[in-house]
């Protein structure tokens, strides 16, 4: 009985040590990043760890968002006294998302996501996506919903 003591021991150990390992992992939107506006400003983690924000992430080179400043204009009009609104754009330079908006009015702010790391930190497969975060939780986190509004409504009760 002896010999199993030590075996016991370096079993408990380990176990204890991949705990502690996977509790220092990110969680999904955990990493950090800093994207810069488009008019200036940055936003962070720590900026949607504050209050409810709905996230749009688009991106002008994807037929499905092509009219995102209108979508976006009304998630403002109808849930801007809820939530904060602002949008993503993904792996895109700052030139395309000019150029892609000129003559157009996005009526949230725009945030730059040049190397992926906001979509990757919060699992962005499809585009446009739509992220809904209270205080950093993530309510929903999908493909834009053929009905914004009853998820919207659904989700921020």
């Amino acid at each position: 009985m002896s010999d199993r003591m030590p075996m016991r021991s370096t079993a408990l150990l380990v176990g204890a040590g991949l705990l502690l390992a996977l509790a220092a992992l990110p969680a999904a939107g955990q990493d950090s990043f800093r994207l810069p506006g488009l008019a200036g400003g940055e936003l962070t983690r720590d900026d949607l760890e504050q209050g409810t924000s709905v996230v749009v992430v688009w991106a002008s080179w994807s037929p499905r968002c092509r009219e995102i400043p209108e979508q976006v204009a009304a998630l403002a009009r109808d849930w801007g006294g809820r939530a904060r609104v602002l949008t993503v754009n993904f792996q895109e330079d700052r030139g395309a998302v000019e150029t892609f908006l000129r003559g157009r009015s996005m009526a949230a702010p725009v945030f730059l996501d040049a190397d992926g790391q906001f979509g990757r930190s919060y699992g962005v497969t499809n585009l446009p996506a739509l992220l809904v975060l209270r205080e950093g939780q993530s309510l929903y986190n999908g493909r834009w919903p053929s009905d914004v509004d009853a998820l919207l409504a659904d989700v921020l009760k």
